[in-house]
């Protein structure tokens, strides 16, 4: 018989699971952990209500580039069956309330305290317990910490001398005032990538003047939005078996399938008609993955679809400086754009465009924003679209400590590391939901192939009395390594992209994504599985 009269009771977690975010990743991560599992869940969220990204992010034009039929839950029949939508794209007030219904449907929202953002979290290694703390000075204790922070949600706001003399409105996207009024105003914008295209193509007809300031020109494909008749509608719903099995086996999860046919096999005229049809149809990942196979890894198929698109610019742009200012020169290789007649916009009277990289912004003065060559740009709001410190920023800004006081800031000084995009060596019971190192895709998909897998992990410690798991050193190593070999093989790598981490001024560029596609990321965390996780330590 075991004596257990001196033995140390461990202290009973607050929860069984906490997950910080409320969006796609958060609420999903909410209802399997609590729904299917029965574990006592508590999320935080720092906004008042459910949206993560799409309840910040309300600026005029906001919409998904993914397609309705796709930008949404697939693992509840039923909801994909009742599913509607009205355009071939959906905006930013049609997906937060896609979120409300979902919250509501699986009565989320008693499991969430909302305005509360968790500031500090730290694994205790006596207790095998997480203790979170939030905004509020409060504490609370978990076995599972389940972040969901989101790919695009730590704000990048560039500091520019002299904002407190600017006597107009300095606003960035993320943080969007209601009811504000920019009719007649003398309106800039900085920034011009996905965001700064959306609010550009939205706002020119509006404002009284936009004057754009541009640090590097981008390749922008029309998005072709337009209504879908319900007749369309009605076969995506009966056809999503197929959609969603097709989906979970492509490379970007856009729910069409990827081109196997090398641009370098054809004609310069074949690819240019190939192209053609792409351009009619829109959408950018279109653009860059149905037409060739090749688009993003060989120069000769690169330079073919990037010289089709120049030429469309110097079909619609009337002015000689403007068209060049607007053509790049560079590859066709970061995030690909789409957006409604973005360059026609330039061709509107009460439009500019300033090139901020040979002439740049020195500061704000009270009227506008003075330029190096002494150009004064008179302004009443200042919108900086400068996008977000993505992937790692909201791990990075946070103070997360793992085992024997290390700090996951620390740990990616260098830039960040991670498991299959959701763990993290050192930092035990730690689940990352798009998490660095996952695959680079449509978001919903990725969401559920990885929450289903943390669940399936968290649903097999707690039926095995596993108290942690965390990835094995040289097991992360070995995935990092790879992730970067794959990157390394595409053009992406060699250019300036927020998906490497070269938007932010002095971070380290590295790699973020697993660029082998949804299928073969699938298969891959489907053997750690099937392995019986070997991969990791079970303690």
């Amino acid at each position: 018989m075991v004596d257990i009269t001196n033995a140390v009771q461990l202290p009973q977690a607050d929860f069984d699971a906490v997950v910080v975010g409320a969006g796609f990743a958060g609420l999903y991560a909410v209802h399997k952990l609590r729904n299917e599992q029965g574990l006592r869940v508590l999320g935080y969220d720092s906004a008042s209500d459910v949206g993560g990204t799409w309840f910040h992010n309300r600026y005029p034009g906001a919409l998904s580039d993914t397609e309705s039929f796709c930008y949404r839950y697939s693992f509840d029949k039923e909801l994909l069956q009742e599913g509607s939508w009205t355009d071939r794209y959906l905006t930013q007030p049609e997906i937060l309330s896609y979120l409300n219904m979902f919250a509501d449907r699986y009565d989320l929202r008693r499991s969430y305290q909302f305005r509360k953002r968790m500031t500090d979290a730290r694994f205790d290694e006596g207790t095998g317990l997480w203790s979170v703390v939030t905004d509020d000075g409060r504490t609370v204790t978990a076995k599972y910490l389940v972040s969901a922070l989101g790919v695009l949600s730590a704000v990048n706001k560039p500091s520019i001398p002299g904002e407190n003399r600017f006597r107009g409105k300095i606003i960035h996207t993320a943080d969007w005032p209601a009811e504000l009024d920019l009719a007649n105003k003398r309106v800039g914008v900085v920034g011009t990538g996905s965001t700064g295209v959306q609010v550009i193509t939205a706002l020119a007809p509006t404002v009284g003047h936009m004057t754009v300031f541009q640090r590097s020109p981008q390749y922008v494909v029309p998005i072709v939005n337009r209504p879908e008749p319900g007749a369309v509608i009605g076969e995506y719903i009966d056809d999503y078996d197929q959609i969603w099995a097709q989906i979970r086996q492509s490379a970007v999860a856009f729910g069409f399938e990827e081109s196997v046919v090398s641009g370098e096999s054809v004609s310069p005229e074949e690819r240019n008609r190939v192209f053609e049809r792409a351009w009619q149809r829109g959408g950018g990942f279109r653009f860059m993955f149905e037409t060739f196979s090749d688009v993003a890894i060989s120069q000769e198929t690169n330079e073919a679809a990037a010289a089709f698109i120049r030429m469309k610019i110097a079909e619609v742009v009337q002015d000689p400086e403007t068209r060049r200012k607007l053509t790049p020169t560079d590859l066709y290789a970061k995030r690909p754009l789409c957006a409604t007649d973005y360059y026609a916009v330039y061709n509107r009277d009460n439009v500019a465009l300033v090139d901020v990289k040979a002439n740049p912004i020195v500061e704000f003065t009270e009227e506008g924003i003075l330029l190096g060559n002494g150009d004064l740009h008179e302004l009443d709001v200042m919108i900086m679209a400068t996008g977000f410190d993505a992937v790692d920023g909201n791990y990075t800004k946070l103070k997360i400590t793992g085992r024997e006081g290390v700090m996951m800031s620390e740990k990616w000084r260098d830039g960040p590391l991670g498991y299959l995009g959701m763990m993290e060596s050192g930092f035990p019971n730690l689940f990352m939901v798009v998490g660095p190192n996952g695959p680079f895709t449509n978001i919903p998909p990725t969401i559920e192939t990885q929450a289903d897998w943390i669940s399936d992990l968290i649903a097999h410690m707690e039926a095995s009395g596993v108290k942690s798991a965390e990835p094995r050193q040289d097991a992360e190593d070995v995935w990092v390594e790879t992730c970067r070999a794959i990157a390394g093989m595409t053009l992406f790598a060699k250019t300036d992209s927020w998906i490497f981490g070269a938007n932010i001024p002095g971070k380290k560029v590295g790699v973020y994504f697993y660029m082998g596609g949804l299928g073969n990321y699938r298969a891959e965390i489907g053997k750690v599985k099937d392995g019986g996780y070997q991969t990791l330590m079970l303690s």
